[in-house]
């Protein structure tokens, strides 16, 4: 069946339903769109254009600013670090769901989704108590024997990186786990028969295929780690602020309200953008490595 046909709605009496009747159907989605996502979008970009008066100053001194130029670079290095983190934890994880059979895939699969019915600040919270200087890392180390002193652990870029690629690996290990069950194993076993072994299958093979898995992880949680807030304002210091951080203080305590709009319609055209060209480069509908 065409792709053109699964999109379509359909009567349970197997009759399709009219333009108008799919209108209404998808308007209670639509108007919720509408109200919780564009219409405030609109209204920052409103603010960052037209108060106090018509101007593109605000973006100006997003642009021209070396110290918010850091803040922007230093968010997109952070996002690439935990996206490039989530790969190196989440492709293991994901190919032994795949390989995995009965009890113990459903063990895995819950292991991965639970941590995603917990608040994001409970989880962030348990990651400062673990790397306080008298916390569980820094008392490993010291058992050890690796350190002689308690490390530097909590306040900085390394805690940061860790902690939001916790809590974002379940949006990489999902596609990645799609794109590796779609697979056949059919080509596994003709890559056996011509004499490659598991390491090559897996290099060669299974990796390759993987691919539109990969990227549609790494895009979710690239682009999830652009906002991310709660994670870098608890476990980042000051000196090494996102811009997510960055838009909530000049709203709450400079009340720099065109400015921070500023901040938001720039990280809303980056995103759009790299949203854009990721559409152009994989379709939506591999996501979960769906297969055409």
């Amino acid at each position: 069946m065409s792709s053109a046909s699964r999109s379509q709605f359909w009567h349970s009496d197997g009759r399709r339903l009219s333009g108008l009747s799919t209108l209404l159907l998808l308007s209670p989605f639509f108007a919720i769109i509408a109200f919780v996502f564009i219409y405030p979008i609109g209204q920052l970009l409103f603010i960052s254009f037209f108060e106090p008066q018509p101007t593109l100053s605000n973006y100006a001194r997003v642009v021209t600013n070396p110290v918010y130029a850091r803040v922007l670079m230093r968010t997109l290095v952070t996002a690439a670090l935990v996206t490039g983190l989530c790969i190196i934890l989440g492709f293991p994880v994901a190919y032994f769901m795949s390989r995995a059979r009965g009890a113990v895939a459903a063990l895995v699969g819950v292991c991965v989704i639970l941590p995603l019915w917990s608040s994001v600040l409970v989880r962030t919270a348990a990651w400062s108590f673990l790397f306080q200087r008298e916390g569980l890392v820094n008392s490993a180390l010291l058992t050890v024997g690796i350190t002689s002193e308690p490390l530097k652990l909590l306040y900085t870029q390394g805690a940061v990186v860790v902690a939001m690629a916790h809590v974002l690996l379940p949006f990489m290990i999902l596609p990645i786990f799609g794109a590796l069950r779609s697979i056949p194993n059919d080509y596994l076993r003709a890559a056996a028969v011509l004499g490659a072994t598991r390491f090559n299958t897996l290099v060669e093979v299974v990796l390759p295929l993987s691919l539109p898995g990969i990227a549609s992880g790494s895009l979710l949680v690239f682009l999830t780690a652009l906002g991310f807030f709660i994670t870098p304002a608890l476990l980042g210091s000051p000196q090494e602020l996102m811009i997510a951080t960055l838009v909530s203080q000049q709203i709450r305590e400079v009340l720099d309200w065109p400015f921070a709009s500023a901040l938001v319609g720039v990280l809303t055209l980056f995103v759009t953008l790299l949203a854009l060209i990721f559409s152009k480069t994989l379709r939506f509908d591999r996501l979960m490595g769906a297969q055409s």
